[in-house]
Protein backbone atom coordinates (compact mmCIF):
# COMPACT_ATOMS: atom_id res chain seq x y z
CA UNK A 1 0.00 0.00 0.00
CA UNK A 2 1.57 3.41 -0.88
CA UNK A 3 -0.09 5.70 1.60
CA UNK A 4 1.02 9.55 1.14
CA UNK A 5 3.56 9.99 3.98
CA UNK A 6 4.73 6.41 4.47
CA UNK A 7 8.30 5.83 5.31
CA UNK A 8 9.07 3.69 2.05
CA UNK A 9 7.49 6.30 -0.29
CA UNK A 10 9.40 9.10 1.52
CA UNK A 11 12.67 6.86 1.09
CA UNK A 12 11.64 6.75 -2.83
CA UNK A 13 10.59 10.66 -3.14
CA UNK A 14 14.44 11.26 -1.88
CA UNK A 15 16.42 8.97 -3.60
CA UNK A 16 14.68 10.36 -6.91
CA UNK A 17 15.14 14.01 -5.91
CA UNK A 18 19.01 13.38 -4.81
CA UNK A 19 19.41 11.32 -8.24
CA UNK A 20 17.65 14.75 -10.14
CA UNK A 21 19.93 17.32 -8.48
CA UNK A 22 22.92 15.40 -9.21
CA UNK A 23 21.69 15.07 -12.96
CA UNK A 24 20.93 18.75 -13.00
CA UNK A 25 24.82 19.76 -12.11
CA UNK A 26 25.69 18.40 -15.62
CA UNK A 27 22.51 18.36 -17.62
CA UNK A 28 19.38 20.81 -18.48
CA UNK A 29 16.18 19.81 -17.28
CA UNK A 30 14.76 19.35 -20.60
CA UNK A 31 17.58 16.72 -21.18
CA UNK A 32 16.49 14.78 -17.95
CA UNK A 33 14.63 11.41 -18.39
CA UNK A 34 12.47 9.51 -16.53
CA UNK A 35 14.16 6.30 -17.64
CA UNK A 36 17.58 8.33 -16.09
CA UNK A 37 16.48 8.66 -13.25
CA UNK A 38 15.09 5.17 -12.46
CA UNK A 39 18.68 4.03 -13.62
CA UNK A 40 20.04 5.72 -10.95
CA UNK A 41 17.70 5.46 -8.25
CA UNK A 42 16.95 1.50 -8.93
CA UNK A 43 13.53 2.50 -8.52
CA UNK A 44 10.46 1.35 -10.71
CA UNK A 45 9.13 3.59 -13.30
CA UNK A 46 5.30 3.50 -11.56
CA UNK A 47 6.86 5.09 -8.50
CA UNK A 48 7.77 7.67 -10.20
CA UNK A 49 4.61 8.16 -11.85
CA UNK A 50 3.33 7.41 -8.15
CA UNK A 51 5.21 10.30 -6.99
CA UNK A 52 5.16 12.74 -9.75
CA UNK A 53 3.50 13.72 -13.24
CA UNK A 54 6.24 14.73 -15.07
CA UNK A 55 10.18 16.08 -14.65
CA UNK A 56 8.78 19.31 -14.49
CA UNK A 57 6.48 18.28 -11.70
CA UNK A 58 9.68 16.93 -9.75
CA UNK A 59 11.25 20.15 -10.37
CA UNK A 60 8.31 22.03 -8.71
CA UNK A 61 8.35 19.79 -6.02
CA UNK A 62 12.18 20.40 -5.47
CA UNK A 63 11.79 23.71 -5.44
CA UNK A 64 8.92 23.85 -3.04
CA UNK A 65 10.87 22.43 -0.63
CA UNK A 66 13.61 24.36 -0.98
CA UNK A 67 11.52 27.60 -0.55
CA UNK A 68 9.74 26.12 2.58
CA UNK A 69 13.06 25.65 4.32
CA UNK A 70 14.46 28.85 3.27
CA UNK A 71 11.32 30.20 4.95
CA UNK A 72 11.34 28.41 8.09
CA UNK A 73 14.98 29.92 8.18
CA UNK A 74 13.18 33.42 8.54
CA UNK A 75 10.25 32.47 10.38
CA UNK A 76 12.28 34.03 13.41
CA UNK A 77 13.76 36.84 11.60
CA UNK A 78 14.82 40.22 13.48
CA UNK A 79 13.86 42.72 10.39
CA UNK A 80 16.20 45.34 13.13
CA UNK A 81 19.12 43.28 12.97
CA UNK A 82 19.76 43.02 9.24
CA UNK A 83 23.43 41.87 10.01
CA UNK A 84 22.05 38.70 12.28
CA UNK A 85 19.40 38.16 9.73
CA UNK A 86 21.78 37.89 6.56
CA UNK A 87 24.48 36.12 8.43
CA UNK A 88 21.98 33.79 8.45
CA UNK A 89 21.11 33.67 5.53
CA UNK A 90 24.36 33.31 4.22
CA UNK A 91 25.20 30.19 6.64
CA UNK A 92 22.00 28.39 5.00
CA UNK A 93 23.14 29.03 1.93
CA UNK A 94 27.53 28.29 2.21
CA UNK A 95 25.67 24.59 3.99
CA UNK A 96 23.52 23.91 1.07
CA UNK A 97 25.02 25.38 -2.02
CA UNK A 98 24.03 22.22 -4.21
CA UNK A 99 20.63 23.17 -3.75
CA UNK A 100 21.13 26.60 -4.47
CA UNK A 101 23.14 26.08 -7.36
CA UNK A 102 19.97 24.14 -8.46
CA UNK A 103 17.27 26.64 -7.63
CA UNK A 104 18.91 29.25 -9.76
CA UNK A 105 19.98 26.59 -12.95
CA UNK A 106 16.24 25.83 -12.60
CA UNK A 107 15.94 29.76 -13.36
CA UNK A 108 12.93 29.61 -10.11
CA UNK A 109 14.76 33.14 -9.13
CA UNK A 110 12.86 35.40 -11.04
CA UNK A 111 10.13 34.37 -8.28
CA UNK A 112 12.10 35.73 -5.65
CA UNK A 113 13.42 33.08 -3.80
CA UNK A 114 14.95 35.77 -1.56
CA UNK A 115 12.37 37.55 0.03
CA UNK A 116 13.10 38.80 3.33
CA UNK A 117 12.42 42.31 2.98
CA UNK A 118 10.64 44.49 6.05
CA UNK A 119 8.28 46.72 3.72
CA UNK A 120 7.35 48.52 6.67
CA UNK A 121 10.22 49.69 7.43
CA UNK A 122 11.15 50.89 4.32
CA UNK A 123 8.01 53.02 4.26
CA UNK A 124 8.96 54.58 7.23
CA UNK A 125 12.51 55.22 6.15
CA UNK A 126 11.94 56.58 2.65
CA UNK A 127 9.97 55.07 0.14
CA UNK A 128 6.32 55.69 -0.32
CA UNK A 129 4.05 55.17 -3.46
CA UNK A 130 7.42 53.86 -5.48
CA UNK A 131 8.06 51.02 -2.96
CA UNK A 132 7.07 48.28 -5.16
CA UNK A 133 10.37 49.50 -7.30
CA UNK A 134 12.64 49.74 -4.21
CA UNK A 135 11.00 46.04 -3.33
CA UNK A 136 12.14 44.71 -6.61
CA UNK A 137 15.47 46.32 -6.74
CA UNK A 138 16.73 44.94 -3.21
CA UNK A 139 15.57 41.50 -4.07
CA UNK A 140 17.26 41.42 -7.79
CA UNK A 141 20.14 43.09 -6.04
CA UNK A 142 20.38 40.20 -3.44
CA UNK A 143 19.71 37.44 -5.88
CA UNK A 144 22.72 38.46 -8.02
CA UNK A 145 25.05 39.14 -4.95
CA UNK A 146 24.36 35.55 -4.15
CA UNK A 147 24.54 33.81 -7.50
CA UNK A 148 27.66 35.04 -7.55
CA UNK A 149 28.97 34.67 -4.39
CA UNK A 150 27.86 30.81 -5.26
CA UNK A 151 29.34 30.70 -8.61
CA UNK A 152 32.49 31.44 -6.92
CA UNK A 153 32.03 28.48 -4.61
CA UNK A 154 31.33 30.53 -1.76
CA UNK A 155 35.28 31.44 -1.02
CA UNK A 156 33.83 34.47 1.31
CA UNK A 157 32.67 33.49 5.10
CA UNK A 158 29.30 34.10 5.74
CA UNK A 159 30.42 36.93 8.26
CA UNK A 160 32.24 38.67 4.81
CA UNK A 161 29.00 38.58 2.71
CA UNK A 162 26.48 39.99 5.78
CA UNK A 163 29.17 42.92 6.21
CA UNK A 164 28.93 42.85 2.05
CA UNK A 165 25.45 43.22 2.35
CA UNK A 166 25.16 45.73 4.93
CA UNK A 167 27.61 47.70 3.02
CA UNK A 168 25.48 47.88 0.00
CA UNK A 169 22.20 48.41 1.72
CA UNK A 170 23.97 51.08 4.33
CA UNK A 171 21.88 54.38 5.24
CA UNK A 172 18.59 52.17 4.22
Amino acid sequence: MNIKNNKRRKESKEKIAKAFIELLQDHEIKEITVSDLIKITGLNRSTFYANYVDIFDLADQTRKILEEEFSNLFADYDYFNERTGALKMFQHIKENQLFYNTYFKLCYDDQHLISIYDKRRAEQEHIDSNIKYHIEFFRNGLNAIIKLWLAGGCRETPEEMAEVLKQEYRGR
